[in-house]
């Protein structure tokens, strides 16, 4: 469902009967008449749908953590807010960036829509920008021939994945542009599920073997993985992520209904 779009159409109908009403129905109407009931709801509810509209597309936006594909940073359930200037001013419904304000940097969430079908909301961290190589080998990230800092510290991490199935998996550090988050492995799951990579554009740029895979970013592209690495349907299988279907940066939980002590927390 395409929120913005219906918003939109909300938008230009209330206003339309407005003014449609103010141009034409009211000068007609006796004095002592009473206004329809339609003019009378379309005048109240167009400034709110404005706001509601204009804050949605240029300021912030909400969303609900459907999945465990960002485990262990984001929890099944969390409402997240979602910064929609901080890589560009796009225009609603078509996305289209007319203002550039910055670039995602490695290690940041980021929201935007899934390419094999946009009308769908992903969430996953930038791990590839534009023109980086990037390799994912027995479970170790390498930029650019360049290994990303990984910290064991003994730590597990227990979840519930969709079935009642009891997970644990090993949590360990691992340095990404800025950014120190925690990432998942589990010990008997591969790198790469090689049964579930597509065809996907630019596919040609990635080589992918039982160790993982190797993938050359195309321009004006970003390469997206989950944190729980062994349990996320990201760029290893689906390719990447093009700009214009950039939503953007996550930076905070403000609700979850099972814990209250996430309520605020920054989005690392």
């Amino acid at each position: 469902m395409n929120f913005a779009l219906i918003m939109l159409i909300a938008l230009l109908v209330t206003g339309a009967i407005w003014l449609f009403d103010i141009y034409l129905g009211k000068p007609r109407r006796v004095k002592e008449a009473k206004e329809p009931v339609l003019v009378e709801y379309a005048r109240s509810f167009f400034p709110v749908i404005l706001a509601v509209f204009l804050l949605r597309s240029f300021l912030v936006e909400p969303f609900k953590i459907p999945s465990g594909s960002m485990l262990p940073t984001l929890l099944v359930g969390d409402f997240i807010l979602v910064n929609k200037f901080t890589y560009g001013i796009r225009l609603p419904v078509i996305n289209a960036k007319i203002i550039d304000v910055s670039q995602p940097q490695r290690g940041d969430v980021m929201v935007f829509r899934y390419p094999e079908d946009t009308s769908l909301d992903y969430i996953k961290r930038v791990v590839g920008l534009p023109g980086d190589r990037v390799v994912y080998r027995d479970k170790h990230l390498y930029i650019n021939d360049k290994p990303m800092t990984m910290e064991d510290r003994g730590e597990q991490f227990n979840y519930v994945k969709s079935g009642l199935n009891y997970v644990t998996a090993q949590r360990t550090y691992e340095q990404l542009g800025s950014h120190q988050h925690a990432v998942l492995l589990l010990s008997d799951l591969p790198p790469v599920r090689l049964g579930d990579v597509r065809t996907f554009p630019s596919r040609a740029n990635c080589d992918y073997n039982e160790s993982g895979f190797s993938c050359t970013v195309p321009e004006g592209h970003y390469f997206m993985m989950g944190d729980n690495r062994d349990d996320s349907n990201d760029s290893r299988y689906w390719g990447f992520v093009p700009d214009r279907n950039i939503v953007g940066k996550a930076f905070m939980i403000w609700w979850n209904f099972s814990d209250f002590k996430r309520i605020g927390q920054a989005i690392n």
